[in-house]
């Protein structure tokens, strides 16, 4: 299944509009994923770091209050950060610990599938003119929203820091505090 989808990405000349469509499609079929196993076994072996991307996003997308149309870039992760409630509540009952931990590493994956896609493959162009990019060393152009800073970064983790402090209370499990040190 992975390499079909896989494959299916870079058959367009646009592997981006392709990604796009083909998670637009599965994204229904995730949410309905009864086991958090299952979905991480799903989003973890994905070839496809372009369609994982844009899987994660849809989910975080669903998930935050006001959705945001902007692009995916750094800026956006930070958007997922402060918007995004706990991942929605799919049909395995867990506890609300394990959902925020959940959100963390699914936020930590969009974070390695970004970084893999614009800036070290150029994912965004299609296989053949890939190959003439790789040939000439062209790096990839950042987007102007992947300019954040410091304090950005801090000020957003404080802010989802003190509302999980809100649902869960101190101290957070250990699994909590790992991905939150993992992810900042």
């Amino acid at each position: 299944l992975q390499r079909m989808l896989s494959m299916a990405v870079e058959v367009d000349r646009s592997p981006t509009c392709s990604s796009r469509k083909i998670a637009d499609d599965i994204f229904p079929f995730i949410l309905n994923i009864p086991l958090r196993s299952q979905r991480e076994a799903l989003l973890n072996t994905m070839e496809s770091q372009l369609l994982r991307c844009r899987l994660l996003e849809l989910l975080f997308q669903h998930s935050c209050d006001v959705p945001t149309t902007s692009s995916m870039s750094l800026d956006k992760v930070l958007y997922f950060l402060s918007h995004s409630s706990v991942l929605p509540q799919f049909q395995d009952e867990t506890a609300t610990w394990q959902r925020w931990d959940e959100m963390l590493q699914y936020l930590s994956l969009l974070l390695l599938s970004y970084h893999a896609f614009p800036l070290a493959e150029h994912l965004r162009t299609s296989a053949s003119e890939r190959v003439k990019l790789m040939a000439q060393k062209a790096k990839p152009r950042l987007q102007d929203s992947d300019d954040i800073s410091q304090l950005d970064i801090q000020l957003k983790m404080n802010d989802f820091i003190s509302r999980m402090q809100k649902t869960l209370g101190e101290p957070f499990p250990p699994q909590i505090q790992e991905k939150l040190f993992m992810l900042q």
